[in-house]
């Protein structure tokens, strides 16, 4: 059995940048990974550009000024305007090359043709300058972004159709078991609901990825081998949930082995999510999770999150992980490390009820987790614990 430390490690250390680059049309590339720099074509703005509505002008030392024209937002007239003119002037709208301030309309009493200056002037002032935001040859978004809105609005806005992405992996959702029977049916006694493949394909939805599938498998060796060696013959992930512990009807660790997965680890000192294993089959990642909704939703974010950052590129794969005070007074039991399921309320952060590895219900309003290593068992409220956030739309 390994620490949480070494494991996260591992699972990083036998993971890679996925070597299928698409190009896509921008409006497409949400949530995907630049797989290049965006280096900018033009200057942004590319023309001298109005920061306000008023009035451009070519200062004198006087404070009144004769107005001979105006210049809206796309109009392309640059007219000439000697010492003591001005033009009457919008947001966005090119600045005349003579222009050399732009006063907002507020700072002017406007008298027929003329207007009159309330404020001193400086040069350039409300003038955004050529290339103010990015300039041609700058580079715009490095390789490794994650693309988010903004990021397409400001690549639209330098006349960027297409990028080159990283493509998302395509993953596989293998949950096993007898017992386990699809919502809409009637339970027999001794069956329950499967909920993780449709727990885990919606949080990878919610996340952006969308090659997802979900396959069931009974639980006998012959059947788990043959469709765990057809589903990481076609996946680039392969999730298991279930299975993986050493029970008599337990065969996903046999059938692994015996279709030549290599096993990097399996156990790890946490809870939950103890029974946890992480494989390679030629460049394919298997993970087998915990059947207990909560262990595997735990251990999915912790260890399958990051591969599958890293595998589509993005520079930061692990969930962000801050310092804040615990709420309430806690002790935890057992001698192995904990991930609690948490809230943070303002400026702290409260562990949750419903701990159990089988309660997912506690998911639901948690939006964090917080790590307990092994050796910190007894927490007093305000001492300060590493809280994970959890990802959020």
């Amino acid at each position: 059995m390994i620490d949480v430390k070494t494991a996260q490690d591992l699972v990083l250390k036998h993971s890679s940048v996925s070597s299928k680059i698409l190009e896509v049309d921008l409006k497409d590339s949400l949530d995907f990974v630049l797989a290049e720099d965006v280096v900018s074509k033009i200057d942004m703005p590319p023309f001298r550009q109005s920061a306000m509505d008023g009035y451009a002008l070519q200062i004198s030392g006087a404070i009144n000024y004769n107005v001979i024209g105006e210049i809206k937002a796309g109009d392309n007239n640059n007219p000439m305007l000697n010492i003591g003119e001005a033009v009457r002037i919008f947001t966005g709208a090119p600045v005349p090359d003579t222009a050399n301030a732009v006063i907002m309309q507020e700072k002017v009493q406007v008298q027929g043709s003329k207007i009159i200056t309330q404020m001193p002037l400086a040069m350039e002032m409300n003038i955004r300058p050529i290339g103010e935001q990015i300039k041609v040859g700058d580079i715009a978004l490095t390789k490794g972004t994650a693309i988010k809105g903004a990021h397409i609005g400001f690549l639209a806005g330098l006349g960027v159709t297409k990028v080159a992405i990283y493509d998302k992996p395509s993953i596989a959702i293998v949950v096993t078991g007898n017992e386990l029977k699809a919502p809409g049916n009637v339970l027999s006694f001794g069956e329950i609901y499967e909920s993780n493949g449709a727990m885990l394909t919606a949080v990878l939805n919610e996340l952006g990825y969308k090659k997802t599938s979900v396959i069931a498998v009974k639980d006998d060796y012959d059947s788990t081998k043959k469709t765990l060696k057809e589903t990481i013959g076609n996946h680039d992930v392969v999730i298991i949930s279930g299975g993986i512990s050493v029970g008599d009807y337990d065969f996903v660790g046999k059938a692994l082995n015996d279709i030549e997965v290599e096993e990097v680890f399996y156990k790890v000192k946490q809870k939950p999510g103890k029974p946890l294993f992480f494989g390679k089959k030629d460049t394919v990642s298997i993970f087998g999770l915990p059947g207990n909704p909560a262990a595997a939703l735990s251990c999915f974010y912790i260890y399958v999150y990051p591969l599958l950052k890293k595998s589509e590129g993005a520079l930061n794969t692990q969930l962000l992980s801050i310092s804040l005070p615990l709420l309430t007074d806690y002790t935890a039991k057992g001698d192995r490390a904990q991930f609690l399921k948490a809230r943070m309320h303002g400026a702290g952060v409260e562990i949750l009820d419903g701990q159990s590895s089988a309660m997912v219900r506690a998911f639901g309003d948690a939006n964090a987790l917080v790590f307990l290593p092994e050796d910190c068992m007894q927490i007093r409220k305000g001492q300060k614990v590493k809280t994970i956030l959890l990802p959020s739309k």
